[in-house]
């Protein structure tokens, strides 16, 4: 079984994670929800709060297949200024493992330079962010080991896109006939 790990900052955008988290567990692939604050319990921007499965220190980073990042402000910031959590970053990029980030979460892969040469997409107004990489307009952008995707209204397909990933296209289409989406 595949193991993903979504990380959450104060001030993540509580649609994209929670979507995420909500199609991968119903398609069967293990997603761990991971606070970077150092405590389990995390604000979302709308001040909704969520109990983090694990802390960021207690993810085995060699067990997970794809590290995910939800948007949200002041979250994607709060994200992209954890230096533990962008030091795995840089391992998997490095390793060739697979990454994915919706919203304004890109952008923190772009500041690190790791999209550069790849096809990507997110919120609008932040592609100056995704240094060196030719930026996309659709709803989601596979290129490569990174899965990028623009804001709160993709977050479904971002987590199809994540489930064909690992299952297939089968699997995703299934995905989307069960949850009755765009039938």
């Amino acid at each position: 079984m595949a193991k993903t790990a979504i990380f959450l900052a104060e001030g993540f955008e509580e649609i994209e994670a929670l979507t995420v988290v909500d199609l991968l567990r119903r398609a069967g692939i293990e997603i761990t929800t991971a606070s970077i604050t150092g405590s389990k319990q995390v604000s979302g921007s709308h001040g909704i709060k969520v109990e983090a499965d694990a802390l960021l220190d207690e993810i085995n980073f060699n067990d997970t297949d794809m590290i995910i990042l939800p948007g949200g402000m002041p979250g994607t910031n709060n994200l992209d200024a954890c230096e533990p959590l962008k030091a795995q970053i840089k391992s998997f990029a490095d390793a060739g493992k697979r990454l994915a980030a919706i919203c304004a979460a890109p952008r923190v892969y772009g500041k690190m330079g790791i999209l550069a040469g790849k096809k990507a997409t997110c919120y609008p107004g932040n592609e100056e962010f995704l240094q060196g990489a030719d930026p996309q307009t659709t709803e989601v952008v596979k290129d490569g080991n990174f899965i990028t995707s623009r804001g709160m209204g993709t977050a479904i397909p971002f987590g199809l896109a994540i489930i064909e990933e690992f299952q297939g296209k089968e699997a995703a289409d299934d995905m989307a006939k069960k949850i009755v989406f765009r039938q």
